[in-house]
C-alpha cells in the first residue's frame, strides 16, 4: 500500500521549497518515466519536488537522490521534478485506484509536432503518480502507463488546449510486488478503466485554473 503523501520542504537558496513524499508500507512494483527510479523495478517511496523555473541542473537524478537522502528515505524510490507548487496536488480515486497529479500546462505541445516548442517561462509539467491495489504483470504495467497518458491527453483536449501534453511530463504506476499478476492495463480492462477515469479527473481538475509557477509566487 502507498501512503497518502505528506507535504514537507527543503531549504535551498534562502527559501523553503515544497515537496511531496509518499512512503510504501511494503516494497511496491513500479513502472515509469521519472528522472530517478524510472523503468520497472521495486520501489519504496516517491518524491515529487518543486523546483524554481530557473532550474538548470543537468543531473536531476543525482539531485533527487540528494533530496531523498536528506529526508531519510532508504532503498530505491521514484523522484519527480516540477515547477508547479506541489501543495496544489490533485488527488482522485476510482474503483480502488488512487491518482495524484501536479498539473502545469504552460508549455502544451503535440507529441508529433514537426518542430520543437519555443521555450516558455510558464510552468509546463504534468506529473502523475498512480497506485493500483493489485499486482499487474509487466505488460499490464507498461499498458497502464499508456492508459494514463491517453487519459491525460483526453483531459488536456477537453480543457481546450491543442496538445497531448508538455515536453517534460512524467508518470509512475505502482502496485503490490506480490500476488497473481493481472494481465491487462488498457482503458477497457478491469484496472485500466478506473485508472483512466481517475487520471482524467485529476488532470482535468488540476488544469482548470491558471497555474502560477512556485518561483513566480515567491517573487511576488
Amino acid at each position: 500500500m502507498l501512503s497518502e503523501p505528506f507535504l514537507t520542504s527543503r531549504p535551498e537558496d534562502g527559501s523553503e521549497i515544497p515537496l511531496l513524499v509518499w512512503r510504501a508500507e511494503a516494497p511496491l512494483l513500479a513502472v515509469g518515466s521519472a528522472p530517478l527510479g524510472g523503468g520497472i523495478g521495486v520501489r519504496r517511496w516517491v518524491v515529487n519536488a518543486t523546483v524554481p523555473m530557473s532550474y538548470d541542473r543537468d543531473d536531476p537524478a543525482a539531485h533527487l537522490a540528494e533530496l531523498a537522502d536528506g529526508l531519510g528515505l532508504a532503498g530505491p524510490g521514484v523522484g519527480l521534478l516540477t515547477g508547479v507548487d506541489v501543495t496544489e496536488v490533485v488527488a482522485r480515486a476510482d474503483g480502488g485506484v488512487r491518482v495524484w497529479a501536479t498539473v502545469g500546462l504552460g508549455t502544451p505541445v503535440w507529441a508529433a509536432e514537426a518542430e520543437p516548442a519555443a521555450p516558455a517561462q510558464r510552468v509546463g509539467t504534468v506529473n502523475i503518480v498512480v497506485h493500483v491495489p493489485v499486482r499487474l504483470g509487466d505488460a499490464a504495467l507498461v499498458n497502464a502507463v499508456a492508459t494514463a497518458t491517453e487519459a491525460k491527453a483526453q483531459a488536456i483536449w477537453e480543457l481546450g488546449l491543442p496538445a497531448t501534453g508538455t515536453p517534460t511530463d512524467a508518470v509512475t504506476v505502482l502496485c503490490p510486488a506480490d500476488g497473481e499478476p493481472a494481465p491487462y492495463g488498457g482503458p477497457r480492462s478491469a484496472w485500466g478503466a478506473p485508472l483512466a477515469r481517475a487520471v482524467h479527473a485529476a488532470v482535468l481538475a488540476g488544469g482548470a485554473g491558471t497555474v502560477v509557477p512556485w518561483s513566480d509566487r515567491l517573487a511576488g
